[in-house]
Order: C-alpha cells, then structure tokens, then sequence
C-alpha cells in the first residue's frame, strides 16, 4: 500500500516545487500559505523516508533521491489529469458525429493530449477534427461546416454564437536570447534588429498591427511571415524580433531556448481563446469541453510559463467556468 503520509496535494506540491526551488513561489501558485505549504512537503519527504529537496540550497534543488522521485510523480500526475479530462467529457459518448476546429496556436501542447481524450469517448462517432487559424475555423462554424471551434475571438466579433472564453493569451516581445531590451519604446528597430511581423492574413497579425497603431509606432513592414515556426526561427537565429504570445512561442518549440520573451513596453494587451458553438443542440458538448480543456491548458500551458516567466502572472490567465 501507499504509505500514510503520500497524497495527491503533496505530490502536486512537490512537483510545483521542482519547477520554482521556492516554498513561496510554490505557496503563491497554489493559494496556500507558506506554513501549509513546508508542512505537506516534509510529510511527504518522511513518509518517503529520506529527502528529496536539498533544503540548505537557494533555490532548493532536487536530491537524487528526488529525481527519481520526481519522474515517477509527473508520470502518476500526467494520468490522473488524463483521467480526469476524460471524466469531464465522458458525456459525449451519445454522439454519432462531431466536427471540431482547433486554433492551430494548440498543436503542440493541447491538440494530442484533447484528440487522445475524444478518441477514448467517442466511439460511436464519427470524428473529424480540422486545425486552422481562428478566422478560419469561425467562418466554418457560422458555414455549419464544423460544430464547435476552439478560436480567438474575430475582427468582426461573434454574433449569433455562444462564447466560452477559455485563456487570456498576451502579446509579448520575442528576441534573440541574450540581447538587451530597452522597454522604454518600440522603433523601427529593437537594438538593431528589424520588426518581423505575422502576415496581415491572419488574425493574430492584425490585432498586432491595431495596437502598434493605436500607440503610434510607425515601424517599417519588411518581414512578413505567416509560419509560427519560420518567425519564431528567425528570432532565435538572431535576424529580428517580434511581437508573440506565449502560446505561439510554446508551439515554436524547437527555438524556444534561443529566444527571451519581455513585456511589451505599451498598454498590456491580449486575445482571448474560447470555444464557440453554434445551436442549442451542442451546447452541452462546448461545455464539457470547455471544461477539459480548462485543466489542460492549466498544466500544459500556463504552469510552465510562469515558471519560466513569472512576470506573465496576471495576464496569461485562466477564465472561470460560465
């Protein structure tokens, strides 16, 4: 049997704590006070019966005796928040057809781990899942193309659908890891380097072009790029910056060690991710969705960006269900 003192908390805890080296951090993230926060982890480190944080360090680091301790919990956790996704849409097995659209900014982290989900409840339906930018996947919605779409709210906003906002995603400054950044302004050049910029064709390209208008930064269009990973490329590789989110730079993933995201020196400005549906019909579909894709994007997006970018609290931020 599992010894007394292991719990789910304790575990969830000590994984936060593997990321920050920090018992404050760690408090702060999950909304417990410091104290609670020293007691669970100590009895969990004497229900294992030997430590697994190197508490004389700042920050705290793992002993190996907690590296593999630590394996093994994110294998455990991972499978049960899988369970738990699967729970939450356990409802949409009465389906017999379902088209979904999926903003293309969730390929890397959230479309497998949501596909795996629907295919272990959907088996008696007919499935078809279509990954496309936002202004896409809503005009195939209002089309009747497809049922539900995963999207940042459109230019032209979302009349006669119901809206589930689900993560506020801010735009962020995106440079060549290592260069300095003076946050005082934008130019036409960010410490010598040009702009480069999402193509206008899409809609994450247009909400930056407003803002950078709205603030009167006249900045030359010389790179115009409508591939996440080329962009994102380009700024690793150190031939410009770019204004991103953090889901963009998280779906770039094979540059995001070359690459240090700032605030952008301007009014903090963001899109907003939600599951539109269209009819009374699929409502309760969009729901539990909704809802399975709240705790994936808690785990797979937003913990490890703050993580990495603790400055980011506040503003990637999670909605509450309606």
């Amino acid at each position: 049997m599992i010894a007394k003192g292991i719990s789910l908390r304790g575990l969830e805890l000590f994984e936060i704590i593997a990321r920050t080296g920090s018992v404050a951090k760690t408090a702060e993230r999950a909304g417990l006070s410091l104290p609670a926060v020293s007691q669970q982890l100590k009895t969990l480190e004497d229900s294992i019966g030997r430590p697994l944080l190197d508490h004389s360090r700042r920050p705290m680091s793992l002993t190996p005796a907690g590296q593999v301790f630590l394996r093994r919990t994110q294998e455990a956790l991972a499978q049960i928040r899988q369970a738990q996704a699967e729970a939450t849409v356990l409802e949409l097995s009465h389906l017999t057809e379902l088209g979904l659209g999926v903003i293309d900014d969730f390929e890397s982290e959230i479309t497998p781990a949501l596909a795996t989900t629907l295919a272990g409840t959907l088996t008696n339906c007919r499935f078809r899942m279509r990954t496309k930018p936002s202004h896409v996947l809503v005009q195939m919605l209002q089309d009747g193309e497809i049922d539900v779409a995963i999207a940042a709210t459109p230019d032209s906003g979302a009349d006669g659908l119901k809206v589930r906002p689900l993560i506020d995603d801010p735009f962020v400054l995106a440079l060549p890891a290592g260069i300095p950044l003076d946050p005082a302004a934008l130019s036409d050049t960010v410490t010598g380097l040009p702009m480069l910029r999402y193509s206008q064709d899409q809609l994450i390209g247009r909400q930056i072009e407003r803002a950078l208008q709205m603030m009167q930064f006249e900045i030359p269009n010389r790179f115009e790029l409508d591939s996440v990973q080329s962009l994102h490329a380009l700024v690793a590789a150190g031939a410009g910056w770019a204004v991103t989110t953090p889901l963009s730079f998280l779906r770039a993933k094979r540059f995001r060690d070359d690459i240090d995201l700032h605030p952008v020196p301007m009014p903090p400005f963001a899109r907003t991710i939600s599951v539109f549906s269209k009819g009374d019909w699929i409502d309760d579909v969009a729901r539990d969705l909704a809802e399975a894709l709240r705790q994936m994007l808690r785990d797979r997006i937003v913990t490890p960006m703050l993580d990495r970018e603790p400055w980011l609290e506040g503003s990637l931020v999670l909605h509450d269900p309606d």
